[in-house]
């Protein structure tokens, strides 16, 4: 997942993406570390033409995670065609963020 930093990238990828996914978490969050080699092999297994990327709350991005209004980790957060689609905070399980992103997804690529 290439990293997002500041505002404009996001803006930036929302705008160049149809189907944008964005994890935010931290190096020092253990279940950030965890769940995101996972939810990038999800991604690129099930849904490869989904961007995903990642902000470091607790290094870089700490400023587009305040913008963002991130405030606990891990936070998963889905756009399609630059709309905010779903969100994810905390306790959630890799089957619920594949079920929102399903029905979408198919409907933007199929």
């Amino acid at each position: 997942m290439p990293p997002l930093i500041h505002q404009a990238d996001l803006d930036a990828a929302l705008a160049e993406h149809p189907a944008v996914l964005v994890m935010f978490g931290g190096r020092h969050c253990g279940v950030c570390q965890a769940v995101k080699p996972r939810l990038s092999a999800m991604l690129a297994e099930e849904f490869p033409r989904l961007k995903a990327f990642y902000a470091d709350c607790q290094d870089a991005a700490a400023s587009l995670c305040a913008q963002q209004r991130v405030f606990s980790l891990p936070v998963v957060r889905l756009w399609f065609e630059g709309q905010p689609f779903g969100e994810f905070a905390r306790v959630f399980s890799l089957g619920e963020v594949r079920e929102a992103i399903r029905r979408p997804y198919a409907a933007l690529y199929d």
